[in-house]
């Protein structure tokens, strides 16, 4: 049996997660949020809800004790402040693995007019998720950093990976096949150990997402 700590859980892609979580494991969930209220709970023996700031370290700290995996679900201008506190949090609680959404682009991976589009949609948010990659690859925990394309809402599980490096072509991805390869991780915490990854679904080049 698998501990959880989801934090950001009433994001889209950690609701999917956690009935993923729910449905295919036994994992026990810890819910990381700041308004609990916004949380529908369906186990109650399997699911607990901690209302807290991932800017509030002490009760991260908290949060963290004794969990095995850690899947950070968050963002905003102040990831790079957030992503710090994560890892401080866990290397003060001996949690070693954790899984962190991040974005495509960071590496100057996308090539093209899709490229182009993506710098141009994110703006000067790409610093700030670069910036957070490279902390957690300055780090000594067992990250996986999964930079995702373009989220669609599709009910399919439908990916390919690509390493750091490699470019990234596809330009969507369903929030559904993030949410699986979450759950998968923290069911085979050896997979995608201090790896960063480009997560699209397959045969969606294009100059941007079709849904643009």
């Amino acid at each position: 049996m698998t501990n959880v700590l989801i934090l950001g859980a009433n994001g889209q892609v950690a609701r999917i997660a956690i009935n993923l979580f729910l449905k295919e494991t036994d994992a026990q969930l810890t819910l990381y949020l700041r308004n609990s209220r916004r949380l529908k709970i369906v186990d109650l023996g399997r699911e607990r809800v901690i209302e807290g700031d991932v800017n509030d370290v002490s009760k991260l700290k908290e949060a963290m004790a004794g969990q095995d995996v850690v899947y950070a679900n968050i963002g905003g201008s102040d990831i790079v402040q957030k992503t710090q506190n994560i890892i401080d949090a866990m290397n003060a609680t001996g949690v070693k693995r954790g899984i962190f959404i991040n974005i495509l682009g960071i590496y100057d991976e996308v090539p093209g007019k899709f490229g182009e589009w993506n710098k141009y949609m994110v703006g000067r948010g790409m610093e700030y998720w670069r910036k957070a990659a490279n902390i957690l690859e300055a780090s000594d925990i067992d990250y996986t950093i999964l930079r995702c394309t373009w989220f669609t809402n599709k009910n399919e599980v439908d990916y390919e990976i690509t390493e750091k490096g490699e470019p990234l072509l596809g330009t969507e991805v369903s929030r559904k096949s993030i949410a699986a390869i979450v759950v998968k991780i923290a069911e085979s915490p050896e997979w995608g150990v201090r790896r960063s990854w480009g997560v699209s679904k397959p045969n969606t080049e294009g100059d941007k997402p079709a849904f643009y």
